[in-house]
């Protein structure tokens, strides 16, 4: 029997240990940052940055509960292809994986939509209101109250992320949360109560279908049953693994947004003495000059203006597909052997093939979603994926396997098809378009 490559085995249990460490460490940090300001809080600051990279972030246990799931996936598909000819197996076998921060922040949008649906008042507020500041309004509406409660621990939970969070100065939900509102009022308009238990478990029993598939068929082969057995060990080390692929960023970003309001503390105190003219100027600082403004009292506004203007010429340009550390910009293009006449070329990450409505969206607050559309997009990262439970497939220009719109496509039972180089151009918002996510191409009908 040719056998799977062993490795030591993984305990599953990893990965409630290590999210409750970095839920320690998280508490920990709120209490030890709460009572510093001025070059005390900035040291404090790169001192905890340090020790995050230091420590379970990047360490041996951390790394090994992510490279588990990895490893799993990538033995199933290839013995898979190998022993039965199937492609991609594992993409079923990822549906409804316990564990993943990401997909379940998306479900658990679902379940906020069910707390605000019984309140006609408080929806029409929400589909009236154009004020980021709507939480001190609901109380005063029928069912304000609980709607309220409902989004604050939805806020509590997921609030440090938004769009492109890794960039500190974006804002979080927490800040902005009408940023989270059409897509609350499209998962009332688009599902009936209970679509995430419902999607959860229909994802479950689907991957639990085609374990019972592929344990039977190869039982059928030479070994079978030796070669089923580790199957079987394999598809318990990826549900038990791939969900905590995602934990990672959601811990980075929560510790990031305890830094930006400490932070944003220092720079309310700037804008009231008069120093800078705005509190977001303090974005256009670097961090150790962020730090040097505090303690001096001082900044150089022509060094502010002129960074805003810079910025403002960087986001209209169009980055390399591919840039090497030493700022070499390599093209190229994919080989598209027996693709159909027209097809747009990409990377299969999530298998399935699926038609419906191209909706392109370039920023998530223009969300306004039909069930059954295709989200076309530049890129996504986890602030995007609420809109994945509106959608039945999806296609950006940017991504790779184990970006994060592929990990929680796979999950969701998606097609999906990435680095479709200008896809937000080449297909218009509304055509009808199929998407290819096991074989990797978009067709435009």
């Amino acid at each position: 029997m040719q056998e799977f490559h062993r490795q030591p085995e993984a305990d599953p249990a990893i990965v409630s240990e290590l999210i409750q460490q970095s839920e320690d460490a998280l508490d920990l940090l709120k209490q030890q940052i709460r009572p510093l300001s001025g070059a005390a809080l900035f040291a404090f600051i790169r001192e905890d940055i340090a020790k995050m990279k230091q420590g379970n972030l990047f360490g041996s246990q951390n790394m090994q509960a992510i490279l588990t799931g990895m490893n799993a996936r990538n033995r199933v598909n290839e013995k898979m292809y190998e022993w039965l000819g199937e492609k991609n197996a594992a993409d079923t076998l990822l549906q409804s994986v316990p564990g993943n921060i990401t997909s379940q922040m998306g479900l658990e949008l679902l379940d906020l939509a069910d707390a605000v649906r019984p309140y006609p008042e408080v929806i029409t507020f929400l589909q009236q209101t154009k004020k980021d500041d709507l939480m001190a309004e609901l109380p005063s509406l029928n069912g304000g109250r609980q709607v309220r409660e409902a989004i604050s621990a939805y806020l509590e939970k997921y609030g440090m992320r938004c769009a492109g969070e890794i960039d500190i100065t974006r804002s979080r939900w927490a800040e902005k949360p009408s940023t989270l509102i059409p897509l609350i009022l499209g998962n009332i308009k688009n599902f009936a109560p209970g679509e995430a238990a419902r999607r959860f478990e229909q994802g479950r029993q689907e991957s639990e279908q085609k374990e019972r598939e592929l344990l039977n068929r190869l039982e059928q082969l030479p070994d079978g049953k030796e070669k089923a057995a580790e199957t079987q060990r394999q598809i318990r080390l990826l549900r038990s693994f791939a969900g905590y692929r995602e934990y990672p960023k959601y811990n980075i970003v929560s510790r990031f947004f305890v830094y930006k309001k400490a932070l944003l503390h220092e720079a309310e105190k700037l804008f009231r003495a008069g120093v800078i003219r705005e509190k977001e100027d303090v974005f256009y600082l670097r961090f150790e000059e962020f730090c040097q403004a505090v303690e001096t009292q001082t900044v150089d506004p022509e060094l502010i203006q002129r960074r805003k203007e810079e910025q403002s010429i960087y986001e209209k340009r169009s980055p390399p597909r591919l840039i090497t550390s030493e700022g070499e910009c390599i093209s190229g293009a994919y080989l598209k052997g027996d693709l159909p006449a027209g097809a747009l070329a990409g990377l299969a990450v999530s298998s399935g093939i699926t038609e419906g409505r191209a909706r392109v969206l370039l920023h998530m607050e223009n969300a306004k979603l039909e069930k059954g559309d295709i989200l076309v997009t530049t890129f996504t990262d986890p602030g995007w994926t609420p809109l994945f439970v509106s959608v039945k497939g999806l296609v950006t220009e940017v991504g790779g396997l184990m970006t994060h719109g592929a990990v929680i496509a796979r999950e969701y039972g998606l097609a999906a098809v990435v680095g479709v180089e200008n896809a937000t151009t080449l297909i218009k918002d509304g055509q009808r378009i199929r998407v290819n996510g096991t074989e990797g191409y978009v067709e435009i009908l």
